[in-house]
């Protein structure tokens, strides 16, 4: 190590580490050693050498740090058993006490020649040194606390060298790192002094935020500095030297100075304005004095005869608390002199910043709380207390300040037992539980302190004692001041009834003690109170008392006496809710006839309970016969309703109305037209079946809506016969509605053969169904007709059929519309194969017309009318083939000869600029002649009106009479007489 090298071996001399220090330093190494903590310092090397200097080196060969200069040659070196601080001796012939980091302290011992050697007694703070001329010396080491306190924030020294900011509130901590011993601290509101061997540095805060924890420096005073205590205020620092007292300027010049009679034990700052603040100073000799840093003059208290260990002042400054050197707690009134009390085994004091009557002293392991004159409430704790802010009591064990939460309760039930509420409630702000805030609630409100129980219930939210308050509050406005009146309330809502009843008594207000408790159940005593037997009193009581029965769940007591006390109405509610129709005719049996809302309610109930008969009876017996009209309708006892109605007239449009209703809704269509009709309410039955013909094509059922548009038709042609004024009108709807029956009817077939898997029609048919379709929507699309249905099995059918033509017309106009997803791919492949197909339609397929015998086109576009005469085709109603019958009756005087004659002939047109037939008269022959005009027949042609309804081929009707047992179209049943 003479070479300046050094090397760390294991236990059989093989070297692991070699350091070779910075510099090419050749100096002697005189002394190593490990740092012993068990953190990561303990892989630390401290390396003291004969170049006079000092350095710190990582096991892994890493210097940490510059070295430090020692200005002495170091012949020893060790560290503390935990590691924080370091022993250096040497030629300066002293020991020496460093940091960790290797700044330095202070000198532990001075020697007369060189120390050799220097260690630390194991978890002590004992040192032993040995000295050059044979000596050896033994030191204890004392670290005493540096620190201070202002409210809420506490700063103390750390490791000597730093400062720690510690929020007591929101235990938030700052440290302030530092290179120097740290020798007082001083801290008030944004202000923190800390005093250095060399100078002193003045903090302030960033804000004036009371949580902001962010300090930075505002001034320096490079200037040493020897005192006893420090205290910093909002401009100065005062520094205390025995019985001097010097203020001081944040630049370090002297402002002012006081020179006291001994010597100065306590110091404290107690407020003011920046640059005027308050001291509060404690001597030996037991003087307290009152300083202002701007007044050279300091102000006497009061003098005791013992000195002064501690001192606190109270919020309002108006009492003083002072710990002698006998551990004595006295407590002085500022003003007066006059000692107030005083406490035993006291070691520090403080008064409750928020409450002027409350202080509190530590002593002997346990922490005291006096309030006011009253007796003190003792806890274990130990430490010293140096503050007191609201429930929390500020306490410095050994070297670590807490703030402790400390419950109200006890001083609060002091105040309690004394009837002083507004101080208890004081106390109670400061903290206590949910349960002490109940009880001083409770006690003010005994104590009829209103105001104070108002704010102690309001801290608990209990809305019902609220509510008492309030009423009594307003009956006090109005000049109510009974005040056993008022305390017989508040028993009542505590449930202290007995007590309550008596004070209402003694008030001369029994009806409250009878309505007390009546509302309680308590019907036994409720009698006490009935007085003089007043009949309404004992009518409220017996009602009261069925309310409980009821509410028990004896309802039939309940209604025994709701029917002696008169209340027939409750009776029968209780009645009927329970079902007991007995009990309800027996009621309505013995009221009057003149009590019509009890009947009506009994009334109501046996509608309810399916009784008709009692309801009937109860009605009669009112003579509401309105109301029995209704209940006949709603219980659709319909012989009963007619029968009445026959009596009376008036009520014709309350019976059939209904009955068509019903009618219609069980599908009865034609008893329903005619109940509307004996109504006389034809509109409305025309609007109920558009109205169901509407909800059938929404729903998709569009055999059903063929079958209300028959329907409607139908009524539309009665309308017209019996009403002339709407014949026209009317005659218009039938032929449209009869139209939509027809269109609706056959889209029914499309629009299963689209959706449904399997068809039961031939090809055929759906070929004739589809163009019958097709022809048919020429002006219009009803709701709900689908033309991509109608075109998609168009073009399938006829590209099956050999109708080539006509498929690929279909094809092509499919291309124009919106096609769903799943027919997309079906109908592009259908266009295309088409085309592969010849452009003409099958001869077979060609309809001809019956009348001029001209064979039509396919796709005609004047719709389902021929080409030639116009003249519109009959179609089958099943199969959809051009029928070439045409039933007719011969007038009287034609032969049949002359029939056939006329058959033969050309079919005749008329003009529809005409508009009428032109009738031809021969001797045995009339015949009728259209003109020959291009125009369609008009809709008033007796011929084609006639064809206006359905016809069928003889063999399909039966077929489907067999299948449906009705007509398909129509759905007139087979047994029905007019068929």
């Amino acid at each position: 190590m003479f070479n300046g090298i050094v090397s760390i071996r294991n236990k059989n001399g093989d070297e692991k580490v070699k350091i070779e220090r910075p510099g090419g330093s050749s100096s002697p190494v005189w002394s190593i050693c490990w740092n012993p903590s068990r953190d990561e310092r303990n892989d630390i090397l401290a390396v003291a050498d004969w170049g006079q200097k000092l350095s710190f080196y990582h096991l892994s060969g890493k210097q940490i740090g510059k070295d430090r200069v020692l200005n002495f040659d170091p012949c020893c070196i060790s560290y503390f058993t935990k590691g924080e601080y370091l022993l250096l001796g040497g030629s300066d012939r002293q020991v020496s006490l460093f940091t960790r980091d290797g700044v330095r302290l202070g000198t532990v011992g001075e020697q007369s020649s060189w120390v050799w050697t220097c260690k630390v007694k194991p978890d002590s703070n004992y040192v032993a040194v040995g000295c050059q001329d044979g000596t050896i010396s033994f030191y204890q080491l004392i670290f005493s606390t540096v620190h201070g306190l202002y409210k809420d924030r506490y700063a103390y020294r750390d490791n000597m060298t730093d400062v720690i900011v510690q929020h007591l509130i929101t235990e938030q901590k700052v440290r302030i790192k530092g290179r120097e011993l740290v020798k007082k601290i001083a801290i008030y509101k944004n202000r923190l002094a800390i005093q250095m061997p060399e100078k002193i540095l003045i903090y302030e805060l960033y804000t004036d935020d009371s949580a902001d924890m962010y300090y930075r420096v505002k001034e320096k005073i490079i200037k040493k500095f020897e005192c006893n205590l420090l205290v910093v205020c909002s401009d100065h620092i005062i520094l205390c030297q025995e019985k001097r007292l010097q203020c001081l300027s944040f630049s370090g010049v002297k402002e002012r100075e006081w020179l006291m009679e001994s010597l100065i034990r306590y110091i404290k700052v107690i407020g003011g304005p920046p640059g005027r603040e308050g001291l509060l100073v404690g001597l030996k000799n037991g003087q307290i004095l009152k300083i202002f840093v701007d007044n050279a003059l300091a102000i006497v208290l009061l003098k005791q005869a013992t000195a002064v260990r501690c001192l606190d002042m109270s919020a309002s400054r108006s009492k003083l608390a002072v710990v002698d050197e006998n551990d004595t707690c006295l407590v002085y009134d500022i003003h007066t002199k006059e000692l107030l009390f005083q406490e035993p085994n006291a070691n520090s004091v403080a008064w409750n910043t928020q409450c002027e009557d409350m202080l509190c002293f530590s002593g002997g392991g346990y922490l005291n709380i006096k309030a006011s004159n009253f007796p003190v409430h003792q806890q274990k704790l130990q430490g010293f207390v140096v503050g007191y802010n609201g429930s929390k009591i500020f306490c410095l064990h050994v070297f670590s300040m807490s703030a402790v939460e400390v419950p109200q309760s006890a001083p609060m039930y002091q105040y309690l037992e004394r009837k002083m509420f507004k101080e208890a409630y004081q106390i109670a702000c400061l903290g206590v539980t949910d349960a002490d805030w109940r009880e001083l609630a409770m006690e003010a409100l005994e104590g009829l302190e209103f105001e104070t129980a108002k704010k102690a219930f309001t801290r608990v939210r209990d809305l019902r004692y609220l509510e008492l308050i309030s009423s009594i509050e307003d009956r006090k406005k109005h000049g109510e001041n009974n005040q056993e009146l008022f305390l017989a309330d508040v028993y009542a809502y505590q449930g202290k009834f007995h007590e309550a009843a008596k004070l209402y008594k003694r008030s001369g207000r029994e009806s409250l003690a009878l309505e007390m408790y009546s509302d309680l159940r308590m019907f036994e005593h409720a009698k006490e109170f009935l007085g003089s037997g007043d009949p309404k009193d004992t009518k409220m009581l017996i009602k009261k008392q069925a309310d409980w029965a009821k509410d028990i769940k004896e309802p039939k007591a309940a209604v025994e006496m709701y029917l002696s006390a008169g209340e027939h109405m409750k009776a029968i509610e209780i009645s009927g809710n329970h079902g007991w129709v007995d009990m309800l005719i027996e009621i309505a049996r013995k009221l009057d006839k003149a009590e019509r809302e009890p009947l009506a309610k009994c009334a109501f109930y046996f509608k309810q309970l399916d009784n008709p008969g009692y309801a009937a009876e109860t009605y009669m017996k009112v003579g509401d016969l309105k109301a029995l009209v209704q209940l006949h309708v709603e219980t659709h006892r319909w012989e009963e309703a007619f029968a009445l109605s026959e009596k009376h007239p008036e009520f014709k449009d309350e019976v059939y109305v209904p009955y068509a209703q019903w009618l219609a809704e069980s599908d009865r269509f034609e008893e329903a037209q005619k109940a509307f009709h004996k109504a006389g309410r034809q509109g409305e039955a025309v609007r109920v079946l558009e109205q169901l013909t509407h909800n059938a094509v929404l729903e998709s059922r569009f055999s059903d809506a063929a079958y209300y548009y028959w329907m409607l038709s139908m009524q539309c042609l009665d309308i017209a016969q019996e009403n002339e004024g709407q014949q026209a009108e009317m005659l218009q709807k039938f032929h449209h509605f009869q139209h939509l029956a027809e269109v609706y009817h056959v889209y029914h077939f499309i629009q299963r053969y689209t959706e449904e898997p399997f068809s039961f029609h031939l090809p055929e048919t759906l070929f004739n169904i589809s163009r019958f379709l097709l022809h048919s929507l020429t002006k219009e699309t009803p709701l709900g007709i689908s033309k991509v249905n109608t075109l998609l099995a168009l073009a399938k059918q006829s590209k099956a059929l050999g109708a080539y033509k006509l498929a690929r017309h279909a094809y092509d106009k499919l291309q124009g519309l919106q096609i769903p997803d799943r027919f997309q791919k079906s109908v592009e492949l259908g266009s295309l194969t088409i085309r592969s197909k010849p452009f003409h339609d099958s001869e077979e397929l060609v309809p001809l017309c019956y009348r001029c015998s001209t064979n039509n086109p396919l796709l005609n576009n004047l719709g389902n009318v021929c080409i030639n005469c116009r003249q519109p085709f009959v179609f089958s109603a099943s199969s959809y083939e051009v029928l070439h019958l045409v039933e007719f009756y011969l007038e009287d005087g034609i032969t049949d000869e002359e029939a056939v004659a006329l058959i033969d002939l050309e079919a005749p047109r008329v003009s529809k600029r005409e508009n009428k037939w032109q009738e031809t008269m021969t001797d045995h022959v009339q015949s009728l002649k259209l003109d020959d005009s291009t125009d369609i027949i008009e809709d008033d042609d007796p011929f084609t009106a006639k064809l206006s309804f359905e016809m069928f081929h003889t063999e399909d009707y039966e077929l489907l009479i067999l299948q449906h047992n009705c007509c398909p179209f129509c759905r007139r049943r087979i047994d029905e007489s007019n068929q």
